[in-house]
């Protein structure tokens, strides 16, 4: 089911009117809307692959770098994977109308605090067709209604998708204009809705570094910062060397194109020369580009040097900076410095120097001898993920159903005024 070309503003417009139905959805109809969708999304399998294709051949033709080729990228078991994470959402409990504080006032007043919709979820990003679904599905299922922007590269394999998704709203009986894209305006669909107050309650950017501060220092709609992945592991002196090695190969080489993947990793000095050749010998057996600092680069062969900015750097590819650091203080040092907030990871058998890891970091998600991959909505057994917030405002971390509401306090009284 396609929308009509009229205006951005219009799109949004509808987007709010439908939100108040939407609200007003039960658990039932809401998870039985997902299914619909998921199903709708599997039947659509062909037309949403070679929207993909045509998309990649643009991409490609482009200079799309290949970091973002990579999420860009569905074929038909991608795509089996989406509707998956839908029914994974559609499955879990409704986050509406949960009772979050009750009291009795000395006056007989009763107030319940209880978690209600947002409204208007609005979403801009880049080359994330799984976005699309992933935002669209958590907003349903929380009661709200999505405006998405999601970027030229992937602007055909996001019609094809949000069309499914309408469709099945349709065929369910739901207004299918809670779902909007903004996409055939190009940036000033991107301008309208960072400027769409009072229409769009919410707006989370997913993306890179450079679009994320855009549409921070821009947006006129509040907005819940996800941030870039400068993610840190520090191998301690008493990291074991399969740990280490396993754990820093995971967390780059699983998925390196993702805000989660390892982009430094830190080895105490104590530990360097019996680390750090194992580390960076599996890591180039993976096909890594080991930028290293001098004590690295006299340790393991095959590295080339870094520089100042290798510390800063989210590669999103193949890429690696390494150094050795005197202590644990010069390595929480580093991670003040460079951190964007988002993982860090310690591997060490000492108990004191984890709990130091976990107390200082300051990191939505930071982690003791696990890979930094799983600072994930779906491994955190959220369903899904809006994104990952770095800031402390609202939320922090993976964002699944429950940030995607408010809340509303309801005062039930019998005749009470204030003295």
């Amino acid at each position: 089911m396609t929308t009509t070309l009229t205006s951005a503003r219009e799109r949004m417009l509808r987007a709010k009117d439908a939100s108040r139905s939407i609200a007003l959805l039960s658990d039932d109809a809401k998870r039985l809307a997902l299914e619909a969708i998921a199903a709708g999304i599997e039947a659509a399998t062909d037309r949403i692959v070679a929207a993909n294709v045509d998309d990649l051949r643009r991409g490609e033709a482009t200079g799309l770098s290949v970091a973002l080729r990579d999420r860009l990228r569905l074929d038909a078991p991608r795509v089996r994977a989406l509707a998956g994470a839908v029914r994974d959402i559609a499955a879990l409990p409704d986050p509406v109308g949960r009772v979050l504080d009750e009291r009795v006032l000395d006056n007989g007043l009763r107030l319940t605090k209880v978690s209600v919709p947002f409204g208007v979820v609005g979403s801009i990003y880049e080359a994330r067709p799984n976005v699309t679904v992933d935002i669209a599905a958590l907003a349903l299922r929380s009661g709200n209604a999505v405006v998405l922007r999601g970027g030229s590269a992937a602007e055909r394999t996001n019609a094809a998708l949000v069309t499914a998704i309408r469709g099945a709203l349709a065929d369910c009986g739901i207004d299918p204009e809670a779902v909007q894209s903004v996409d055939e305006f190009g940036r000033e669909g991107a301008r309208e809705l960072m400027r769409a107050r009072g229409i769009v309650d919410v707006l989370v950017p997913r993306g890179s570094a450079q679009l994320i501060e855009t549409v921070v220092t821009e947006s006129q709609v509040p907005v819940i910062e996800t941030g870039a992945g400068v993610v840190h592991i520090l191998l301690d002196a008493t990291a074991p060397v399969d740990w280490a090695t396993d754990i820093v190969v995971n967390a780059k080489v699983q998925r390196p194109s993702v805000c989660n993947a390892v982009e430094t990793v830190l080895v105490h000095r104590e530990a360097a020369d019996r680390l750090v050749g194992p580390v960076v010998e599996a890591l180039q057996a993976q096909g890594v580009t080991v930028h290293a600092d001098a004590a690295v680069a006299a340790i393991a062969a095959g590295t080339v040097p870094a520089t100042a900015d290798d510390w800063s750097t989210e590669y999103l590819g193949l890429d690696l900076a390494m150094r050795v650091v005197d202590d644990l203080d010069e390595a929480l040092d580093h991670i003040r410095q460079y951190s964007t907030h988002h993982t860090e990871a310690i591997i060490t058998r000492d108990d004191a120097s984890a709990q130091r890891f976990l107390a200082e970091v300051d990191s939505a998600v930071v982690a003791v001898n696990a890979s930094t991959r799983f600072t994930d909505g779906g491994e955190f057994g959220f369903g899904a993920e809006v994104g990952i917030s770095t800031q402390k405002l609202h939320a922090r971390g993976p964002m699944g159903l429950a940030e995607l509401t408010s809340t509303k306090w309801l005062a039930r009284g019998a005749g009470q005024v204030r003295a």
